[in-house]
């Protein structure tokens, strides 16, 4: 169960099963399948953008990502705030990436939202979103 009132989908979860993914298309699928029936599923703009790297038309992108499954939502300006602050804390620690900060943006949206988060990458988001709930591959 979610402990906000949504699930906030993670950009490799969605691209693992537009993909097809080898690896990871069945954790993937079973995973969202799961979470939709407890909760609605979100998705916010940066989200949106690197699911988009993999389509030729927005109308393709807006096709695979049906309205009625995944409902759209804008990000909070206190969550970008919040992403701020974490990936100055990151880059403080020497973080490796040079901009990562999609990662912050989504983790922050999720935490100030209270939205449990579906997503595979972890390390990121229990390091600098604590409190946030991930549903993630054990």
């Amino acid at each position: 169960m979610t402990s906000g009132s949504g699930i906030l989908v993670d950009s490799n979860v969605l691209l693992d099963v537009l993909t097809r993914d080898a690896i990871w298309f069945d954790w993937s699928i079973t995973a969202l399948a799961e979470a939709a029936n407890h909760a609605r599923l979100v998705i916010n703009p940066i989200v949106y953008a690197e699911i988009s790297v993999k389509f030729e038309s927005i109308e393709e992108l807006e096709e695979a990502l049906p309205r009625v499954v995944l409902e759209r939502e804008g990000l909070p300006f206190e969550a970008a705030f919040m992403a701020g602050k974490a990936y100055a804390s990151y880059r403080r620690k020497k973080g490796t990436k040079h901009s990562p900060i999609g990662d912050f943006l989504i983790g922050a949206h999720a935490a100030i939202r209270r939205y449990d988060l579906l997503t595979r990458d972890t390390g990121r988001y229990r390091t600098y979103f604590p409190s946030v709930r991930l549903i993630a591959p054990q």
